[in-house]
């Protein structure tokens, strides 16, 4: 004999397979109902008058081609645009490939700041711009090394309040 919690359990379980079963017979007989002549003529008729919208065109299942869509001129291929990235601003810079708003601030930032690029190599130092994008971008950028004005601006670090005066620190360790 099962004892008690043993027939609570075998009760529960046979309960849901009981529900079970009888969720699957509700719904297999909801959807095989036999659907009436009007409501199948006008579903027909509906299906007819968009075949014809579209114009008897249909999917053949496969894919398109990613850069053509369907309605859309075909547009003769557009030139790569080539950047002087020595005297190219921020929004010229974004508008190549792979480089975004920060990165184009922080070019222009670095070029302001350091100087002129004059060459790829020279432009790798700017953060974000390694081999792989320097690689991407070497057809469609150019360098004219042409020195920009060097940012003139003095920060209070680099200007001492009183130059004559001297550490004594430094006195005593050297």
């Amino acid at each position: 004999m099962p004892t008690p919690a043993e027939r609570k359990a075998l009760i529960f379980l046979s309960s849901v397979i009981v529900l079970g079963g009888a969720t699957r017979l509700y719904r297999s007989r909801a959807e095989g109902e036999p659907v009436d002549r009007e409501s199948a003529a006008a579903l027909h008729r509906q299906i007819a008058a968009v075949d014809s919208a579209i114009g008897g065109k249909r999917s053949t299942g496969r894919r398109k081609k990613r850069g053509s869509k369907r309605g859309a001129p075909n547009n003769p291929p557009l030139v790569p645009l080539i950047i002087d990235l020595d005297v190219a601003s921020a929004a010229q810079i974004e508008t190549l490939r792979g480089i975004g708003p920060a990165l184009a601030a922080r070019i222009v930032a670095d070029r302001d700041s350091v100087g002129a690029f004059g060459s790829m190599d020279a432009f790798q130092r700017v953060r974000g711009v390694g081999p792989a994008l320097a690689g991407k971008l070497g057809a469609n950028v150019t360098f004219s090394g042409v020195p920009r004005p060097v940012n003139t601006v003095v920060s209070r670090r680099s200007v001492k309040k009183n130059p004559k005066r001297k550490s004594r620190r430094r006195e005593e360790v050297y």
